[in-house]
């Protein structure tokens, strides 16, 4: 696992361990020689991760659709994609990706990490995905998921797939010992 990609919110939060969380884990990967995919932002958690990483050595990879090209910028020394559509900047940075990480943000990252565990649910990928969950801000969801796990709409075996830690290194251990499960999603069950 060399290439981590991690969605995150471009704004910094209400809460200021959010960004301290970014910061933590740009150090981490940075630490762990891997290369940081990402969104291209230099603002919010987006830009404290970038920052981050790049301070600690680590090689960062942005991929940004043309609509935010003349709005927003990236940090410099960032090997920088700018793609047509949010589709293709999906694609891209799941095709550049070992693994997948979410830090706190809005719709953007909640549809972007869950799509990824949708993708590995059916087959198309075996890659770790996870959530940072700073100060229990993805308490619900996982609560959202447990529920629909029990009303038989997710597997408990594919909602073990979105693996959860308060700290980087915690999640990057879990991701070591990932093994995706084989089931067929499309049994009845």
């Amino acid at each position: 696992m060399k290439k981590i990609c991690v969605f995150c919110g471009s704004s910094p939060g209400a809460n200021p361990a959010f960004a301290k969380a970014a910061a933590q884990l740009g150090r981490e990967i940075a630490e762990r020689k891997m290369e940081l995919i990402y969104g291209g932002s230099t603002l919010g958690l987006m830009g404290e991760l970038a920052r981050t990483a790049l301070k600690g050595g680590a090689r960062v990879t942005a991929v940004m659709p043309k609509v935010f090209e003349d709005k927003v910028q990236h940090p410099k020394f960032v090997k920088l994609h700018i793609v047509d559509t949010m589709h293709q900047r999906k694609s891209m940075m799941f095709d550049l990706a070992d693994a997948f990480i979410a830090l706190p943000g809005g719709m953007g990252t909640f549809e972007e990490i869950l799509e990824m565990v949708t993708w590995a649910q059916i087959g198309f990928h075996a890659k770790p995905c996870g959530i940072l969950n700073i100060c229990g801000y993805y308490d619900k969801l996982f609560a959202f998921l447990d529920n629909a796990v029990k009303e038989r709409f997710i597997r408990p075996e594919h909602r073990d797939m979105l693996m959860c830690d308060v700290n980087p290194a915690g999640l990057f251990e879990q991701f070591s010992k990932y093994k995706a499960p084989k089931i067929d999603k499309w049994l009845d069950g």
